[in-house]
């Protein structure tokens, strides 16, 4: 897997290549670039380009003074960009919604398109389940707590943990992978309570909202109509405060659309990149 070594430390990533629309895929909360393994391979055509975002899952820690909060990890995709000089870029978020401030922090010269995809909106971060985890990661030793709850089958499969997360139960063997650099590395758990510990006030938010959606360019909201952490409410708000959005609504999904159907992601990805 490549690497590229940013500002605020190193990100991994994978690209499949070739001449065709560039997608940047974002991923939730101690997750990584698999988020997307079922999605990628149908997007025949299309370069994808995943990395994985310091959300704490990174298998390598950024720099001390790395600026994790909502609108630094925003920054990052944005160094991103630049780095690998990535042009007419589709930025693709599920989940974790934070990389849409990368248009309220002007660092959206790249971008073509935007994709929201059943993610955090408005002062919806964190969502609800999420936020006992940011709490404990406010106490020293809060995010060694969290990462050892990560080895349960309470934490993976309730739905008041990762499992209200996707309706097809994600496997082991994937959350094994996104929880164990946190589980072994001092410097990744640094990081990670950095992010959970970053979000602004409502009022800050609100503010980054009224920018974001002054966003002149293409966006889909995709959006899971059972999701119970990412409201429907908001994607059909947000319709009608874009300039130029199209919605669609999927059902026998949460959050992880991904996970749960990605053949309908893959679809609608490929239409709108498309036309």
């Amino acid at each position: 897997m490549p690497t590229i070594d940013l500002p605020a430390g190193p990100i991994d990533y994978t690209d499949t290549g070739g001449d065709g629309p560039v997608l940047v895929f974002g991923h939730g909360l101690l997750m990584n670039e698999t988020q997307w393994r079922k999605v990628i391979p149908l997007l025949d055509g299309c370069r994808c380009i995943a990395p994985t975002w310091p959300l704490g899952a990174h298998r390598r820690p950024m720099r001390r003074d790395a600026d994790l909060t909502q609108s630094g990890v925003a920054a990052i995709i944005g160094d991103f960009l630049d780095a690998l000089d990535l042009r007419e870029v589709t930025l693709v978020l599920n989940d974790w919604g934070g990389g849409q401030f990368i248009v309220s922090e002007g660092r959206d010269g790249r971008l073509a398109r935007l994709v929201l995809a059943s993610c955090e909106a408005y002062d919806n971060f964190p969502p609800k389940p999420a936020r006992p985890a940011a709490a404990l990661c406010r106490i020293p030793g809060g995010a060694w707590l969290l990462m050892q709850s990560t080895r349960t089958a309470l934490f993976r499969h309730s739905e008041r943990a990762y499992g209200a997360l996707s309706k097809r139960r994600i496997p082991d063997e994937v959350m094994d992978d996104w929880f164990a650099p946190a589980l072994r590395d001092a410097a990744v758990r640094r990081d990670l309570a950095k992010f959970v510990t970053g979000t602004p006030s409502k009022a800050t938010l609100d503010a980054w909202h009224r920018d974001v959606v002054a966003f002149d360019r293409p966006v889909l909201l995709l959006w899971a109509v059972e999701d119970p952490m990412m409201p429907i409410g908001h994607a059909r708000r947000m319709a009608g405060e874009f300039g130029d959005a199209r919605l669609v609504e999927i059902d026998d999904s949460w959050t992880l659309l991904p996970e749960d159907q990605p053949e309908r992601v893959a679809a609608a990805l490929s239409e709108f990149v498309g036309g």
